[in-house]
């Protein structure tokens, strides 16, 4: 999937207000019969993320509609709900599978998903390391310190280096278009190369603005390798046999899959 750009105010009230319709008692389970939403619709509705509306299908999950969008010759999912307020731009996992689930996979023009990289080629000299440097088992991270999930995973990623001793955390700053304060604070990161200013940018405090042309450089690399090589959201993680995971897990998890590879 692709990162669309938009404004910080389209996301207004996502995490604070009730995102799905409920049904109501009674209610037939084909919520089309209640709930429309046209293609012109969701175009007007869209307008200033700077795409083009292919599709709008029902969601996955109840309450949404999917919306296939189209940039730059490259197609992307978004997710509005019925009440047509609220937008909500990532990945639907099904947790039986721990794979994302679409409407719109025919539709998508997209190559086959890539599910492995050669960690080789991960730039490394633009992250930080988090546990033991020299650890055997490596764990590399592709997070975005504006990323509410990526806050939350921080937590476990600190744990797990608290309690595995052989495990290098390369945590690779990859910032989201929709999230227009991260860039500078991944900057910030790479300048400082500390795991405090690592810390306070997650916990949501105030870090150095950063003044070096090279971490500009060093977190736009990141972006291109992402893009490169199928990353398009966060947290995402690349275990030491090159495969791609999608979404964090708690520190015992972890563990024991870094203890399988």
């Amino acid at each position: 999937m692709f990162k669309i750009l938009f404004s910080a105010a389209a996301l207004i009230s996502l995490f604070t207000t009730p995102l799905f319709a409920m049904d109501k008692v009674g209610h037939s389970n084909d919520c089309t019969s209640c709930h429309t939403f046209s293609i012109t619709e969701a175009a007007e509705l869209l307008k200033g993320a700077g795409g083009t509306v292919k599709s709008v299908k029902p969601a996955p999950i109840k309450g949404m509609f999917e919306v296939l969008m189209e940039k730059d010759g490259r197609q992307g999912v978004v997710y509005i709900d019925y009440a047509k307020k609220r937008l909500m731009q990532g990945l639907i996992i099904d947790l039986t599978t721990l794979q994302p689930v679409s409407a719109h996979v025919p539709e998508q023009s997209q190559q086959k998903q890539v599910t492995s990289l050669d960690t080789k080629t991960i730039p490394l000299e633009n992250s930080i390391v988090m546990g033991n440097p020299t650890g055997v088992k490596k764990l590399y991270v592709f997070t975005d310190p504006d990323c509410p999930y990526c806050r939350k995973f921080h937590a476990e990623l600190k744990t797990l280096a608290k309690t595995t001793s052989d495990v290098a955390i390369y945590i690779v700053p990859f910032p989201l278009a929709m999230h227009p304060g991260a860039y500078d604070k991944a900057r910030a990161i790479l300048e400082a190369k500390s795991l405090d200013v690592l810390d306070k940018a997650f916990a949501g405090k105030e870090v150095p603005r950063p003044a070096k042309d090279a971490s500009k450089a060093q977190v736009d690399a990141n972006i291109k390798f992402g893009n490169a090589n199928g990353i398009s959201g966060t947290p995402t993680l690349v275990l030491p046999d090159g495969k791609i995971m999608v979404g964090g897990r708690d520190a015992e998890t972890l563990k024991k899959m870094l203890e399988e590879k």
